[in-house]
């Protein structure tokens, strides 16, 4: 079993950045397997934002947030991060880490079988 922690979220002016991490512990992150952040704001559904494919680190980003949002990873730390720049209201969401033993449809939620608890980002405007 993998439990993650995600932390790092909170309220931020637009245009303002935070990062995210998500903390592995129980096991390592699968060689074989991927690791994604989702997010989710109030009545909408889940939206995939970046996923890494763990072995050979292909990165795949949501186009809401590409060439704002940076996927990275120590695995020293078994810990991946989430760095996001030039924030709008339109990323106020709670933020979800999940991972995947082995590979599968990098965007969609019901690929991945642990989840972390989510960290709330708040951009005001």
């Amino acid at each position: 079993q993998v439990q993650l922690v995600e932390s790092g979220g909170g309220l931020v002016q637009a245009g303002g950045s935070l990062r995210l991490s998500c903390a592995a512990s129980g096991r390592t992150f699968n060689k074989y397997g991927m690791v994604g952040w989702f997010r989710q704001a109030p009545g909408k559904e889940r939206e995939f934002v970046v996923g890494i494919y763990w072995s050979g680190g292909n990165t795949y980003y949501g186009d809401s947030v590409k060439g704002r949002f940076t996927i990275s990873r120590d695995n020293a730390k078994n810990t991946v991060y989430l760095q996001m720049e030039s924030l709008t209201p339109e990323d106020t969401a709670v933020y979800y880490c999940a991972t995947a033993s082995r590979i599968a449809i990098i965007r969609a939620p019901n690929s991945y079988n642990y989840w972390g608890q989510g960290t709330q980002v708040t951009v005001s405007s």
